[in-house]
């Protein structure tokens, strides 16, 4: 009988680690990507029990019969292993340990699919899955659904209930536009009993001007924007702000992604290039740049590495930067393909004088011709009059140095002023130009006669006229240039500029299919060498692997704050596997078929009941799916820096709904300005109302950050940002709650309360709720907060102060700024 039990026992074990069943898709998870699928670190592979138990340079990984003595369930239990922050849950090693104790039992020689680097699941075409089949169709909403609830059903987890709708409405208002909602639109909404009520919420944000705002934020960050060089001077990129206003353009009017792509790397090479699609492709000139490099050949390849890096982890999710010195370690990516993308970029031409950053007038050729020979004409026009006034005004100086006094002697650092050329002279040297030009202005026309005092204001007169009817001037943009030279490109030894190899010839990674430049039927109009074209015609290929995939994944992280891959711009085999790979790929072939639409896929995203789960914490759920990677909950997140900004604007009132233009430079401290190698370079002044604009619009430098913004993980400018991180400090808290921003937006939160609320501090309390949260008080918040305005009163009574309760109520105001509730995305 005991015999019996034991088998039985030792039935069960096999049955609850089957190899194939259970043991496979964890290792797949968490460890074929080093080991096996495209690289075998430690020259160690665990595709199958077969080639663990060979194991690698230290030996065999799997000891059958003993988990407690193979390397493989050590280096689990140790949490040495797998690299990175995802770790094995408990269940999960504890498949692992039962397989290796009943003996490591497997299905003999086969190996996972993908015996090569080539073979990794990301190299290859998508294809669009069927939508699986769930027990509760009727809690399915959209088709993302169907493979979110498949994969909980399977694990045996229940879903969290639905959120309720101020909470929803809050999440998708913050989602989509970066704004809370007002107490006004949460009443309409909630009161509003049409099942399409929240459909109809969401084409209205899709379609508000702060959706544009706020998802071309999210771009920025992929692109490394920023509107200064870096480096010691961090000089300013003329005219860069034009590419933010493109992008939010871009996201505003839902340009389709393929058109997105193309108008970035080869804005200046499609068929009716514009000043639009020119100044797209600043994208490729945003990378920090050294204004006085140790060696200018080695600096403008490092140009070239930076644009090509950006291009590949922005579209293709791809380190092929790493290829740069050798064959990559880890991904089927050689130099050699490194060099022949590089070569795609080599005939781009930098606008300098000397070092100094130059931006260029775009438009399309007609535009720009026929403004210069409008501006020619005026200046035809204008040119008899100037000389008239010319003339005039030289025999008024004659007159005066006839007559002039011996005490009239200018300074001598005035007259060494004058002698340097306009052009040349530095501020204070113009300063004093200026000073003595107005002087002497005086002193002529008290030498001229009246009719010669009115034919000068005749003739300026007609001067600024003609000046007026000058047309506006083309925008100019901060872009790259060709001049129709393609250069050879070569492998550097090493990377090294100065050990050019063998030639290469534009063309892709042999991974995704080696092809090979085409040169363009007839010569380019704009004299480029339609490399870049050529590239994105690649990239937007229906059958491209990658760019789908990557960016689709980008709009889910954005949505859920994690991607369904969560190395949103590393998609290789060092890359995290997708979390559920058939929606991933029923994304980027949605994405694809519907005109690579970005509006149509946010609102399968949105619509689905995925995303209108409450964060409700669901106990039973939490050993199945420790790290909640199935989506049964909506997972809690802070908001990214300027979205805490902006609402914080938006609920004091005080949001400038201003677009476009110019960036705006907010007042920092001092403290702050001293922090930089010149302090205070390059940072303007604006007023109270332009400094209340959205973030978007806040000056973008590199060496000099919005303390609110960088305490709250801005991202770092000098490389692609995949994914904000979130960091817990004290001296977030200090800046929150003692900041001049925070203080000014507590007062003016406190003075609408005021105004907004009457006069009793009950109905006052409940409206700054609704402001800041969107509902009503709880009964207990409402108490608290009661008691704390009566204690604080009491407080600023004590300490000698005056205007005792509008302080406490900016204190309370403050207090409200600084809650999870307002900071975090329920």
């Amino acid at each position: 009988m005991n015999y019996f039990l034991l088998l039985l026992g030792c039935c069960a074990v096999a049955a609850a680690a089957d190899y194939k069943r259970d043991v496979q898709p964890v290792l797949r998870r968490y460890c074929f990507q080093c080991h096996g699928e495209g690289a075998t670190m430690g020259g160690l592979d665990l595709r199958t029990p077969a080639l663990m138990m060979k194991g690698g340079a230290k030996g065999p990984a799997v000891t059958k019969g003993s988990a407690v003595n193979s390397i493989l369930y050590q280096r689990i239990m140790d949490k040495s292993m797998p690299m990175g922050p995802k770790k094995l849950t408990a269940d999960e090693a504890r498949i692992i340990q039962e397989w290796i104790d009943a003996g490591a039992a497997g299905d003999g020689p086969e190996v996972a699919a993908g015996t090569d680097k080539q073979r990794h699941w990301a190299f290859q075409t998508p294809r669009r899955p069927d939508v699986p089949k769930v027990n509760d169709a009727a809690w399915i909403r959209t088709p993302v659904d169907a493979f979110v609830l498949r994969e909980i059903e399977q694990r045996g987890i229940r879903p969290a209930p639905d959120a309720d709708p101020v909470t929803l409405l809050r999440r998708v208002y913050l989602t989509l536009t970066g704004i809370p909602p007002t107490p006004e639109e949460v009443r309409t909404f909630v009161s509003d009993p049409s099942p399409q009520a929240y459909d109809k919420v969401v084409d209205r944000l899709l379609a508000s001007p702060r959706y544009g705002e706020r998802w071309a934020r999210h771009w920025l960050d992929v692109v490394r924007y920023a509107e200064s060089n870096g480096y010691e001077r961090d000089g300013t990129k003329p005219s860069a702000w034009r590419y933010r206003d493109w992008a939010i353009d871009a996201f505003q009017q839902n340009k389709p992604f393929d058109r997105f792509l193309t108008e970035q790397l080869a804005g200046d090479e499609v068929e009716g290039a514009s000043a639009e699609t020119r100044i797209a492709t600043t994208f490729l000139r945003l990378g920090v740049w050294d204004d006085e490099p140790a060696d200018e050949a080695t600096d403008r390849y490092d140009q070239l590495d930076d644009v090509l890096a950006v291009t590949s982890q922005a579209f293709l999710g791809l380190t092929l930067r790493c290829a740069r010195c050798h064959d990559h370690k880890f991904e089927p990516l050689s130099q050699k393909d490194y060099y022949r993308v590089l070569a795609v970029f080599e005939p781009l031409k930098r606008p300098l004088k000397g070092r100094t950053e130059l931006d260029v007038e775009v438009g399309t050729e007609a535009e720009l011709k026929a403004y210069h020979e409008a501006v020619r004409a005026v200046d035809a026009e204008i040119d008899p009059y100037r000389r008239l006034v010319a003339n005039l005004k030289r025999g008024l100086l004659e007159r005066v140095e006839a007559a002039m006094p011996t005490d009239w002697d200018e300074p001598l650092a005035t007259v060494l002023a004058l002698r340097v050329a306009a052009d040349k002279r530095n501020a204070a040297q113009k300063k004093l130009a200026e000073a003595f030009e107005r002087k002497l202005e005086v002193r002529m026309m008290s030498h001229a006669k009246p009719d010669e005092v009115g034919q000068l204001e005749g003739w300026n007169r007609r001067i600024a006229e003609l000046q007026a009817s000058r047309p506006k001037p083309p925008p100019r943009a901060y872009i790259w240039h060709e001049d129709g030279a393609a250069p050879r490109t070569r492998v550097f030894h090493r990377g090294e500029v100065a050990q050019p190899k063998e030639e290469v010839d534009p063309g892709i990674p042999e991974a995704l299919g080696g092809h090979s430049f085409e040169s363009p039927q007839q010569e380019p109009s704009n004299k480029t060498s339609g490399r870049r074209l050529w590239l994105a015609n690649w990239l937007t290929r229906p059958d491209n692997p990658l760019v789908a995939r990557v960016f689709v994944n980008r709009v889910w992280q954005w949505h859920f704050g994690e991607g369904l891959v969560a190395t949103a711009n590393d998609f290789g085999v060092m890359g995290q596997r997708p979390s559920h790979p058939e929606l991933l790929d029923y994304l980027a072939t949605e994405f694809i078929r519907s005109g690579w639409n970005v509006k149509e896929l946010q609102k399968l995203i949105v619509r689905s009941r995925t995303y209108q789960l409450s964060s409700a914490w669901q106990e039973n759920n939490a050993p199945l799916d420790p790290e909640q990677a199935l989506l049964w909950r909506w997972k809690p997140r802070r908001l990214e820096a300027e979205a805490v900004r902006d609402a914080a604007l938006a609920v004091s009132g005080q949001l400038n709904e201003r677009t476009h233009g110019p960036s705006i430079y907010p007042a920092l401290p001092e403290a702050v300005m001293a922090g930089q190698s010149r302090p205070g370079d390059g940072w303007g002044k604006s007023n109270d109302a332009e400094s209340s604009r959205r973030s978007i619009y806040i000056f973008a430098k590199r060496g000099l950050l919005v303390p609110e913004l960088d305490l709250l993980d801005a991202p770092d400018t000098t490389v692609s940002c995949e994914r904000r991180r979130v960091s817990t400090t004290g001296a977030q808290a200090l800046t929150l709650l003692n900041g001049s921003f925070a203080q000014a937006q507590a007062r003016h939160f406190a003075e609408r309360v005021e105004r907004e609320g009457g006069d009793q501090d009950g109905p006052r309390v409940d409206r700054a709720f609704q402001l800041a949260f969107g509902r009503p008080p709880r009964p207990d918040q409402r108490d608290e907060a009661l008691s704390f305005l009566a204690r604080q009163q009491q407080q600023i009574e004590r300490d000698g102060g005056s205007d005792i309760r509008r302080r406490a109520w900016q204190d309370f105001c403050l207090v409200l700024l600084n809650t999870n509730d307002f900071f975090y995305l329920q």
